[in-house]
C-alpha cells in the first residue's frame, strides 16, 4: 500500500538526492584564488561554466534519485521492492564513494584546497533510510505470510 511508512522513507530518500541537482557538493579553491563548485555534473567556475564533467557521477546520482519513486509504485510487488531497495542502497554508497574520490582527485588537478558541504552527507542519508524501507517492507511481507496461516 502507498499509505506505509516505508513510501515515507523512499520518498525523503529521493527528495534528498534530487536536491543533490541544484546544490554543490563541494568548493575548491586553485592557488591562485579562483572558486570553484563541485557539482553532480562536474566541476564549474563561479560563472557557472563547466570546466571538468564527471560524467559518471551525474548517471550515478540520478539513477539514485529515479529508483526510490519507482520503489514506492511498486507496492504489490514486495519482493522487486526489496531488490531495488537494495541496488539503491549500493548505487548510494557508491555515490557516496565517488563524490569524495572526485573531490580529491579534482582538489589535486587544479591544485587547490577542497571544503566539503552538508550536501556531501545527503547519499549516506538517503541510505538509512532506504534500509529502514528495506526493513519496513520486510515487516510488510512477515506479517502477510502470517496472516496467510491463520487462514
Amino acid at each position: 500500500m502507498i499509505q506505509r511508512i516505508q513510501t515515507v522513507y523512499l520518498l525523503i530518500s529521493g527528495l534528498l538526492m534530487g536536491s543533490l541537482f541544484f546544490l554543490p557538493f563541494a568548493h575548491l579553491e586553485a592557488q591562485a584564488g579562483e572558486l570553484y563548485n563541485f557539482m553532480y555534473r562536474g566541476l564549474s567556475n563561479t560563472d557557472g561554466e563547466l570546466v571538468i564533467p564527471t560524467l559518471a557521477l551525474a548517471i550515478l546520482i540520478t539513477v539514485a534519485t529515479v529508483i526510490p519513486f519507482i520503489t514506492v509504485f511498486l507496492y504489490k510487488k514486495r519482493m522487486l521492492q526489496i531488490r531495488l531497495c537494495g541496488l539503491n542502497m549500493a548505487l548510494l554508497l557508491g555515490s557516496t564513494g565517488m563524490v569524495y574520490y572526485l573531490g580529491t582527485q579534482l582538489a589535486e588537478e587544479i591544485s587547490g584546497i577542497v571544503s566539503y558541504k552538508i550536501m556531501t552527507a545527503f547519499p549516506i542519508v538517503a541510505l538509512i533510510l532506504t534500509f529502514l524501507a528495506l526493513r519496513a517492507i520486510g515487516k510488510d511481507i512477515a506479517l502477510l505470510k502470517s496472516m496467510d496461516r491463520i487462514r
